[in-house]
C-alpha cells in the first residue's frame, strides 16, 4: 500500500476524532498505528478505550496536559522533542502503518515544535507509511505537502452556549 499524507484542520469540532476513527479502521484492516499525541497528556476516554487496541494502536503522549498561551516553557518544548524524535525513530524502523501526529499543527503554531519539523517527516516518511496531521491551524506548506487535506469547519458548537465538556463525547 502507497501512505499518503492526510491533514485534519479547521476551526471545528472532529480532527482528533477522525484521526482516532481511522486508527480502528485501521486496526480493524490488521494496521499497526502510532499515535503521537503532543499537547495532551492524562487518561482521555479515547486512550481508554484505545487501549483495548493495543496489539495494534500504540498512543504516545508528548505533551504536559496544559493549555499553552505566549510562549511555551522548555519543559513543553522538550516533552514535544522527545515526540519528534520518538516518531523519527518510528519512521525509520517502518514498523508502523500509520502514524497519527495528533495536535501537532497546533504544537508547530505555539512553538513547541517547527513547520520545519512538519515538512520533514512528511519529506522523510517512507512510502509505505500513512502520515496523519491533526490540529486547528496547519501551516500552507504543510497543507501544500499533504495529499489529502480535511477542513472541520464550525459553524455551531454547543460551547457557545454554555455547554462544558463532556465525559466521552469531547472528552
Amino acid at each position: 500500500m502507497k501512505g499518503c499524507v492526510q491533514v485534519y484542520t479547521g476551526d471545528g469540532k472532529g480532527k482528533t476524532t477522525a484521526a482516532i476513527g481511522l486508527s480502528i479502521r485501521a486496526a480493524g484492516a490488521g494496521l499497526k498505528v502510532y499515535i503521537a499525541q503532543f499537547i495532551k497528556m492524562g487518561d482521555y476516554s479515547e486512550i481508554k478505550a484505545l487501549k483495548r487496541f493495543s496489539d495494534l494502536i500504540t498512543v504516545g503522549q508528548f505533551g504536559l496536559g496544559r493549555f499553552i498561551k505566549g510562549k511555551p516553557s522548555e519543559e513543553d518544548i522538550d516533552a514535544a522533542r522527545t515526540g519528534i524524535e520518538k516518531v523519527k525513530s518510528l519512521m525509520a524502523s517502518r514498523d508502523y502503518d500509520i502514524i497519527i501526529l495528533e495536535e501537532a499543527n497546533v504544537a508547530a503554531k505555539c512553538g513547541l515544535i517547527s513547520v520545519k519539523d512538519l515538512l520533514d517527516m512528511i519529506s522523510s516518511k517512507p512510502a509505505n507509511v500513512e502520515l496523519v496531521i491533526t490540529g486547528r491551524g496547519a501551516d500552507p506548506e504543510v497543507v501544500e505537502k499533504a495529499d489529502l487535506v480535511t477542513e472541520m469547519k464550525e459553524i455551531k458548537h454547543y460551547f457557545r452556549k454554555g455547554v462544558k465538556a463532556r465525559e466521552g463525547i469531547e472528552k
